[in-house]
């Protein structure tokens, strides 16, 4: 027998009474008790986003009652003078850009004060994901500022919200193209796999075939005669702009795939239709929207398109990644998952998109009841937004060779000059 064997397995026994102290649950290291708690600040900094999100729902609800329902239900507003008589300046256009404004204040007064946080354990992180006591009352006065504000003020808010719309549908488009991009690289990650390639190629087929379709039923719907001439143009160029991306996307020096081509060719053929159902009713070229008198489909569009609007500000606004110059930054554990200010920034300028929408783009007419983002303002922003969109994902495709040209004929003649000087 081994006599060292016994001597082992006696200190192998007198390790574990060592820490027959310890209380049945463990204790946790250090740096794993750091993580646990980076994980519970995370996730409270993710739920916190979320509420945000519900505020501006609740907030666009406001703004729909004060314009079709305010001054009706409202009638204490005459008490206000900057209501004017019978509280006619805080309901209907007024009243929208009134609500919009506030929103817009409270997602300011919030993203100066979260701007720049970088760490979890920031006081300006705690306040991002904290504090719904003071930040109620802030979210109530920023909401009753513009109550008490003369009308001349509130209408030179509304041209500046024009600008700031723009501004958020810029943004929501690189966001929207940024998720193509990486939907095709998700699906089709590897061009050596057969796999890969072929469910691209499938999706990229169904993608194509939809946006076929849609071209098909537009015309259908939209262009049958020739009194429509405009949604004819509108479709035309649409069609015009599918081929175009497809024909750049297999071109042999981009050679980029059907795949995000597809999808984009969806997107807009998505915008075309959104931008002739905003025109204004016709016995001509919108002969659908005349004829469908059911309450409950207008209802249940209205509020889509609420729900379409904070889905859309929300998706953005947490898609801070593709707005960043330089990706080389090492992510830590203590690091916040999310740009807080960017998203409150998001939030800001999605308050003057809502209020665009509501009262139609146009600061001197109310929009009828239950109706959103109709009228020929709305028509042409969302076609220069379709346009645009076009213009940027073409140039995401031929950027890259683009580059590539211009870098070889700079090196082309950085060698022809040290030739020269090297030839006596």
């Amino acid at each position: 027998m081994d006599p060292y064997a016994r001597p082992a397995e006696a200190g192998a026994v007198n390790i574990r009474p060592s820490n027959s102290g310890v209380p049945q649950g463990g204790v946790n290291s250090p740096l794993e008790q750091k993580r646990i708690d980076y994980s519970r600040e995370k996730k409270k900094t993710l739920q916190a986003r979320y509420i945000y999100g519900i505020i501006f729902l609740i907030i666009n609800l406001k703004a729909w009652f004060f314009r079709d329902y305010g001054q009706r239900v409202l009638s204490h507003f005459y008490n206000i003078k900057a209501c004017g008589i019978d509280g006619q300046d805080c309901c209907h256009t007024l009243g929208v850009l009134r609500v919009s404004l506030g929103c817009f204040i409270f997602f300011s007064v919030m993203f100066f004060t979260t701007i720049k946080t970088r760490k979890l354990y920031e006081a300006r992180s705690s306040w991002h994901s904290g504090w719904w006591a003071v930040k109620l009352v802030l979210l109530i006065v920023s909401m009753a500022v513009p109550f008490f504000l003369h009308s001349k003020y509130i209408q030179i808010y509304g041209e500046f919200a024009r600008v700031g719309a723009g501004i958020f549908l810029v943004l929501q488009l690189v966001s929207v193209i940024e998720f193509i991009t990486w939907w095709n690289n998700y699906w089709m990650p590897d061009e050596q796999e057969k796999q890969s390639c072929s469910l691209g190629l499938f999706m990229s087929t169904i993608f194509y075939l939809a946006s076929v379709c849609g071209i098909v039923v537009m015309y259908a719907f939209y262009g049958r005669k020739v009194e429509c001439s405009l949604n004819i143009f509108f479709i035309s160029w649409t069609a015009i702009l599918l081929i175009v991306m497809m024909a750049m996307s297999l071109h042999s020096k981009v050679n980029r795939g059907l795949l995000s081509s597809g999808i984009m060719a969806s997107y807009l053929v998505f915008l075309c239709w959104s931008a002739i159902r905003s025109e204004p009713a016709s016995d001509y070229c919108n002969k659908q929207k005349v004829n469908g008198n059911s309450d409950w489909t207008t209802i249940l569009s209205f509020l889509f398109a609420i729900g379409a609007i904070v889905m859309a500000t929300f998706s953005t606004g947490i898609d801070s990644q593709s707005f960043q110059f330089r990706n080389d930054n090492v992510q830590e554990d203590d690091d916040i998952s999310y740009d807080y200010g960017f998203f409150h920034l998001v939030f800001a300028f999605g308050a003057m998109y809502f209020g665009m929408l509501f009262i139609s783009w146009n600061l001197n007419n109310s929009a009828r009841k239950w109706s959103i983002d109709v009228g020929w303002a709305s028509t042409w922003v969302k076609i220069v937004n379709e346009w645009f969109a076009a213009t940027i994902y073409i140039w995401k495709l031929i950027s890259p060779t683009v580059r590539q040209t211009k870098v070889m004929d700079h090196e082309d003649s950085v060698r022809q000059t040290v030739v020269n000087v090297a030839l006596p």
